[in-house]
C-alpha cells in the first residue's frame, strides 16, 4: 500500500487555474468611467473567494462588508451605514490571521477614504457621482481624445490619408506620435480581455509612413477674426495651439528661443528614434496654416530679449508653453567634474549635430527613465567602449518603457541595478575618475506597488569611468515669467484644468512648464484645450470638424491572435549609426492587426452616413 502519491492537476483545478488567467486579463482591460464603489465590491468578491475561511474576522468580517457595500449600492444604506462599514473593516485588518484579510480590509478603507464622495451619493442620491458608462478605454486614455477606433479602421482599409486626416483633428503631430508616442492608450484596450492589446502606435506609424502629413490636405481655414496670439515656445504643445488658432481664423505668432521648431521631439530624442525628416513633415503641415514664427528670439528681462510685458501689450492672448529645457543635478560631491554632463545637455548637442566624443571612453549614465535609455543608446553610438547605467531601483521598477531597456541591453549596456550614486571620483586635473555607487537593498512596498529601495549595510562600490552623465529630470526656466508676476508653484507655472493663469487675464500656459516633464502627447493635448479656452476667451466657440466616413464593423472570428510587434534592425547594425532602428509594418500585418480591433466604438459616436462627424 502506498504512503504517498504523486500529485497531479485534476480538470478543476486546471479550469481554476484558466480562469484567474481569463480574470487578470478582464482586470487589465478594466476601463475607465466604472463606478468605484461597484469595482471594490467585485475586488472584495475575489479577496473574500480567496480566504481559507478558518479566521472569523475573514469568513464573516469580509462576508459583512459585502453586505454593507451592496446596501449602498442599493439604495438601502444610510451615513451610519458608511460609520459600519469602516469600523469593521477597521477591526478585520487588525484581527485577520492572515495577509488576505488585512490587505482586503486595507482595500476597503482606502476606497473609503479616496472615493468617499461617491459613496455619499449612492446614498443620497442613489445613483454614482462619476459619468458611468463603458467608455471607449482607448480614446479616453489618450490626452488628446484622438479618435483611435476610427483610424484603425481607416489603416485597416488602406485609406492612409484618411487615417492621417482623423488624427490630426486632434493631434496635429501623427508623424511624432506615430514613431516615439509612448502609447497609453493601449493600457486598458478591451483586446486584452482575449490575447493582448492592439499596437496602436504601430498602425499610426502605418498611416503616416503612406500617407506623410505634409502631403495630407488641411481643414479649410475660417474667416479671419483679427486677433493675435502670442505663443512662446515652438516645442509639440506650442506648435498644436499655433495650429489650431489659425484653423480657428486667429493669427498665432510663436516665439522659439532656439534656431529650429520642435522643443525636445528635437533637442531631446535621437534620430534614430525619430528623424529629423520626418519631424519636419508635421511642421511643415502646421506652419502652411500660416503659423508666423520668430526664432532666436528669447522673452525675458535680458539685453536683447522680448519683455513679457511686451506681449500682453501687443496681443489679444499669450500662450505659455517653453517646456523642460533645463538639467537636475544629483546633489552629490564632485558634480561639478569635468566629464560630468547632463541629459539635456547631452541630447541637445546631438540635436543640434555637435556630436560629443566619447570615443573608446567608458560612460555611465545615471537614472531609469526613457531620458536615461536614449542617453545609454546614443553614447553607444558615440564610440563609448564601454555603457554602465546606474540606477536605485531593480530593473522592473524602471520608469522607462520595457522596449527601451531591453533595446540598451541588446546593443551592449550594463545594467547596475540597487546602486545609488554616492559621491563623484576626480582625478588630479578635476577630470572624472570613477563613481562610487551606494548598494540598496528592497524595502517596503509603496501604495503604487513599487519597492523602495534602502541603503544596504555594506561598503561602497567604486566604478571606473570617464564620463558621468546625470538623466534624473528636467527642470524649467521660469524666472522672467515670476519677475512679471506669474505664480509658480513647485517649480511650475500654476495655471487652472483650462490652461487659464487665475488673476492673469488673457495669459495661459500649459506642456511641460505646468504639469512637469511629461509625454509628448500630453504636450499636445495641453496646446489643444489652450487653444480652445483662448478661443471662448476672444469671444468665439470655432469648432474643429473632421468629416470622415469611418468603415463599419465586419463581423469576423475575434478568437485570439498574435499582436502584431514593430521589427527593429539587428542590435549588432543599429548600434554604431544614428539611422533609424523601427521598420513600420507590412500592409498585410497592418491589416491583420487592425482586425484585431473589437471596434468598442461601434455605439460610441453620433453617425452619419456609416460615418460621424467629429467636433470640439
Amino acid at each position: 500500500m502506498s504512503r504517498l502519491r504523486i500529485e497531479t492537476p485534476d480538470q478543476a483545478q486546471l479550469t481554476v487555474e484558466r480562469l484567474y488567467k481569463d480574470l487578470e486579463r478582464h482586470i487589465i482591460a478594466s476601463p475607465p468611467g466604472l463606478c468605484p464603489v461597484d469595482l471594490q465590491l467585485s475586488f472584495l468578491k475575489v479577496c473574500h473567494a480567496q480566504t481559507c475561511g478558518k479566521c472569523v474576522p475573514c469568513r464573516v468580517g469580509l462576508a459583512q462588508l459585502q453586505n454593507l457595500m451592496e446596501d449602498v449600492l442599493a439604495g438601502k444604506a444610510d451615513m451610519h451605514t458608511l460609520d459600519l462599514i469602516e469600523s469593521t473593516a477597521q477591526n478585520v485588518a487588525n484581527s485577520a490571521d492572515c495577509a488576505i484579510g488585512f490587505e482586503a480590509a486595507k482595500m476597503v478603507l482606502a476606497g473609503l477614504e479616496g472615493f468617499r464622495e461617491d459613496y455619499i451619493n449612492h446614498i443620497k442620491k442613489g445613483k454614482c457621482s462619476v459619468n458611468v458608462h463603458h467608455s471607449i478605454p482607448c480614446v479616453a486614455l489618450c490626452p488628446a481624445q484622438v479618435d483611435i477606433p476610427g483610424y484603425i479602421a481607416l489603416v485597416g482599409a488602406g485609406r492612409y490619408a484618411d487615417a492621417v486626416k482623423l488624427i490630426r483633428k486632434d493631434n496635429p503631430f501623427p508623424t511624432a506620435c506615430g514613431l516615439i508616442c509612448e502609447h497609453p492608450c493601449e493600457a486598458r484596450c478591451r483586446r486584452s480581455m482575449i490575447d493582448a492589446p492592439i499596437n496602436i502606435r504601430g498602425l499610426k506609424r502605418m498611416a503616416v509612413d503612406n500617407a506623410p502629413s505634409n502631403t495630407v490636405p488641411l481643414p479649410e481655414k475660417q474667416p479671419a477674426t483679427n486677433k493675435r496670439i502670442a505663443i512662446i515656445g515652438g516645442g509639440p504643445s506650442g506648435m498644436s495651439a499655433a495650429y489650431y488658432l489659425e484653423l480657428m481664423g486667429h493669427h498665432a505668432v510663436v516665439f522659439e528661443e532656439k534656431s529650429k521648431l520642435g522643443g525636445m521631439l528635437r533637442y531631446g530624442i535621437p534620430a534614430y528614434r525619430f528623424p529629423r525628416e520626418r519631424l519636419q513633415e508635421d511642421l511643415d503641415a502646421i506652419l502652411s496654416t500660416g503659423v508666423e514664427v520668430h526664432r532666436n528670439t528669447r522673452i525675458g528681462n535680458e539685453e536683447g530679449d522680448i519683455p513679457f510685458e511686451k506681449l500682453r501689450e501687443e496681443f489679444d492672448a499669450v500662450y505659455i508653453a517653453i517646456g523642460a529645457h533645463t538639467d537636475k543635478k544629483i546633489g552629490i560631491e564632485g558634480e561639478n567634474s569635468h566629464g560630468v554632463i547632463s541629459a539635456v545637455e547631452m541630447l541637445r548637442n546631438i540635436g543640434e549635430e555637435k556630436m560629443p566624443d566619447f570615443k573608446d571612453k567608458t560612460v555611465v549614465v545615471i537614472g531609469g527613465g526613457n531620458v536615461a535609455m536614449d542617453c545609454t543608446r546614443s553614447s553607444i553610438r558615440l564610440g563609448a567602449k564601454k555603457v554602465i547605467i546606474a540606477y536605485r531601483r531593480r530593473q522592473d521598477d524602471m520608469t522607462a518603457l520595457p522596449e527601451e531597456i531591453e533595446g540598451a541591453i541588446a546593443e551592449g549596456a550594463e545594467l547596475y541595478g540597487l546602486k545609488a550614486p554616492h559621491h563623484i571620483e576626480a582625478d588630479a586635473e578635476g577630470n572624472v575618475a570613477a563613481l562610487w555607487a551606494e548598494p540598496q537593498i528592497i524595502g517596503p512596498i509603496d501604495a503604487w506597488g513599487r519597492a523602495r529601495p534602502i541603503h544596504a549595510d555594506v561598503e561602497l562600490e567604486r566604478i571606473p569611468c570617464d564620463v558621468i552623465v546625470v538623466a534624473i529630470g528636467q527642470g524649467i526656466e521660469l524666472r522672467p515669467f515670476e519677475e512679471a508676476g506669474i505664480k509658480i508653484k513647485r517649480g511650475t507655472i500654476s495655471a487652472l484644468s483650462s490652461s487659464e493663469l487665475a488673476n492673469n487675464e488673457g495669459v495661459f500656459a500649459g506642456g511641460d512648464c505646468v504639469t512637469g516633464p511629461a509625454t509628448v502627447i500630453r504636450a499636445i493635448a495641453a496646446g489643444k484645450v489652450a487653444a480652445a479656452n483662448i478661443d471662448e476667451y476672444l469671444g468665439y466657440n470655432h469648432t474643429i470638424s473632421c468629416d470622415v466616413v469611418i468603415p463599419d464593423p465586419s463581423i469576423d472570428d475575434k478568437r485570439p491572435c498574435g499582436r502584431i510587434q514593430m521589427h527593429e534592425t539587428e542590435a549588432g547594425e543599429r548600434k554604431n549609426n544614428f539611422e533609424p532602428i523601427e521598420c513600420g509594418m507590412t500592409k498585410q500585418e497592418a491589416c491583420q492587426e487592425a482586425g484585431r480591433c473589437l471596434r468598442c466604438d461601434k455605439f460610441g459616436f453620433s453617425t452619419l452616413k456609416g460615418g460621424r462627424t467629429l467636433k470640439w
